[in-house]
């Protein structure tokens, strides 16, 4: 099992940028991939980024490929999303959540962060 924090929402302009972190707890961290979503307001929950166990392989929607870098430290329980050239579209609640079986779909994620504000302002 695995407990997760995230954290660096905000407020920024279009064109900025922002830094993500999910803090994990649990020995088994390194174990799970790591996917981060987002939802805006009426809207779905929608895939952003994953990241595998180890770290080599990383998962991007089209919608933030060459904007966003998702990355991790094992050693230190933690998972990050870089996000530049942020746009007002990018407005929405951000989550990181953890998989033992991976994918995109948010169905397969079995444990959640509570979520923080990205709100990007044009």
């Amino acid at each position: 099992q695995v407990q997760l924090v995230e954290s660096g929402g905000a407020l920024v302009q279009a064109g900025g940028s922002l830094r993500l972190s999910c803090a994990a707890s649990g020995r088994t961290f390194s174990t799970y991939v790591i996917g981060w979503f987002r939802q805006a307001p009426g809207e779905e929950r929608e895939f952003v980024a994953s990241i595998s166990d180890s770290g080599y392989f990383t998962y991007y929607a089209a919608s933030v490929q060459g904007r966003f870098t998702v990355s991790r430290d094992n050693a230190k329980n933690t998972a990050a999303l870089q996000m530049n050239s942020l746009k007002p579209e990018d407005t929405a609640v951000y989550y990181c959540a953890a998989t033992s079986v991976g994918g995109s779909s948010w169905h397969r994620y079995d444990y959640w962060g509570q979520g923080t504000q990205v709100t990007v302002s044009s």
